[in-house]
């Protein structure tokens, strides 16, 4: 089994990278693996801390329309060169936490991704440069208020609600080109989205290179690398699973919004 890098919060409040035991225990990293943490001499057992998004980035740098079917079923063509948006930070949640169903909208779906995590300082790379800049490999869910995006003219509401942006469970090295990615819906065995991420029209390492032409991207970055076919709609209390080959599941439910804090 490949490495799991991991990034958990202890009972005290303190938060890790790590890497994951097969007795789910969490060997402590002294600083972000891709930033060249080392183990120390703590490790965490399973009662004793909660999983988090597996990093925290300054940015999610967001494709979409990169598999052509997916493009299909939302009646356009591929586009001719990446077309980028942002999902923001504050967006991120980790498996098993709750994707809140915003009272602004009426359609919210499910959109499964494999994200990109950046590990070194990345302006102006080439695809083949780009290759070495890609730390590692984890899933996400780019959850998108669906008629909201049909309504303005720019997705940054649509994509930005928080909880927006499942991200999960543990990060991996290294990705078979071929890996498959599939979404569940509730207990349906069959999966509502089947892939394989090497069906995306534009590669992982393209993508890099294109983004830092445009902006620097920084360790710990995020990006989405775009959804296959098979987006649906999530209803209240809903649970949806995306899983990728060599990496894991990240498992979501879906509630309603959050009560209106009061002042």
């Amino acid at each position: 089994m490949a490495q799991r890098y991991i990034r958990v919060q202890d009972l005290q409040g303190r938060i890790y990278y790590g890497l994951l035991q097969l007795n789910q225990n969490v060997q402590v990293l002294d600083a972000p693996p891709w930033l060249q943490g080392q183990p120390i001499d703590l490790e965490l057992e399973p009662d004793r801390y909660q999983v988090l998004a597996p990093c925290a980035p300054s940015k999610i740098v967001a494709v979409g329309k990169n598999y052509v079917a997916h493009a299909a079923e939302m009646g356009t063509d591929v586009p001719k060169e990446p077309l980028l948006f942002l999902k923001p930070s504050t967006a991120i949640i980790p498996t098993a936490s709750t994707i809140f169903y915003p009272p602004q909208s009426q359609r919210v779906d499910y959109e499964g991704e494999l994200a990109l995590v950046i590990g070194d300082r990345t302006s102006c790379c080439t695809p083949e440069q780009a290759h070495n800049k890609i730390w590692g490999y984890t899933i996400a869910n780019d959850v998108t208020a669906r008629d909201l995006q049909q309504k303005d003219s720019q997705w940054t509401r649509a994509k930005g609600f928080d909880t927006f942006c499942p991200l999960g469970p543990w990060i991996v090295r290294e990705l078979n080109a071929g890996a498959t990615l599939q979404t569940f819906l509730n207990d349906n065995p069959e999966p509502v989205q089947s892939t394989s991420i090497e069906k995306m029209v534009f590669s992982p390492d393209f993508l890099v290179a294109y983004i830092s032409q445009i902006m620097t991207l920084l360790p710990g970055d995020v990006v989405l690398t775009g959804t296959p076919s098979g987006v649906g709609a999530l209803q209240i209390g809903d649970r949806i699973r995306v899983e990728i080959e060599g990496i894991g599941r990240l498992e979501n439910t879906v509630v309603a919004s959050r009560p209106t804090a009061i002042s």
